[in-house]
């Protein structure tokens, strides 16, 4: 996880304008979103965390949503994306010597972002579905630019045969939601659970390359 210190820094950049005030609402918002969503959260609760009255963050925010997106935008734009992007292609980047290879190092990659940057993970992960703006400027920040250097990489494997030859925006998505899945479960839905993660790992690694189906025996 991120310091909290570094995403506020980011939030407030350029922000010379921004009171004292409105930087302990968008802390305190970032801290009750994240741990309760944005439709468990109440306004009432963030001004108190905040330590303002209710009314403050309407002089500021016209509305709850207004608030969400004050903290998403940035926060996509400036931190998330980059840094996904950059870390994410030390594998994309990289070569590697069998497709196992490849989704194993993705895997850990992926584990390793969302243990750092949990907070801002959780909020999007939460809200995404829900608000159309957000699905825009994910896509716009994140998947628009690792899609094409995904299918390079899918289209590779298939001529190698170790890939059968799905379209590749399906290979994608499927690779996709089984390791997106995993990540979840891992961080957060289940964090308590008693996680084997090399063994969860190599698991989820073969269910992409073999499914739940036995393998049959050639006669």
């Amino acid at each position: 996880m991120p310091e909290k210190e570094d995403i506020f820094e980011m939030l407030f950049e350029n922000q010379e304008n921004m009171t004292e005030k409105q930087k302990k609402i968008l802390e305190a918002a970032v801290e009750i979103f994240s741990e309760k969503g944005y439709s468990g959260t109440s306004t009432s609760e963030i001004a108190k965390k905040a330590g303002v009255a209710e009314g403050t963050i309407f002089r500021h925010y016209k509305t709850k949503k207004d608030l969400l997106l004050s903290i998403i935008a940035p926060t996509m734009a400036k931190f998330m994306a980059p840094l996904f992007i950059r870390d994410f292609n030390k594998v994309l980047l990289s070569e590697h010597q069998s497709l196992e290879d490849f989704l194993r190092a993705v895997i850990i990659n992926r584990m390793e972002y969302a243990k750092k940057h949990l907070p801002s993970i959780k909020i999007l992960i939460q809200e995404i579905p829900f608000h159309a703006e957000l699905r825009g400027q994910f896509k716009e920040h994140v998947m628009n630019k690792v899609y094409e250097r995904l299918k390079v990489i899918v289209d590779a494997y298939q001529k190698k045969g170790e890939m059968i030859q799905l379209p590749p925006p399906s290979a994608i998505r499927l690779i996709a939601s089984s390791i997106l899945g995993f990540v979840i479960g891992r961080y957060l839905m289940f964090p308590e659970a008693d996680w084997d993660d090399e063994l969860e790992v190599e698991r989820t690694i073969q269910f992409i390359l073999h499914g739940l189906s036995v393998k049959q025996e050639e006669c």
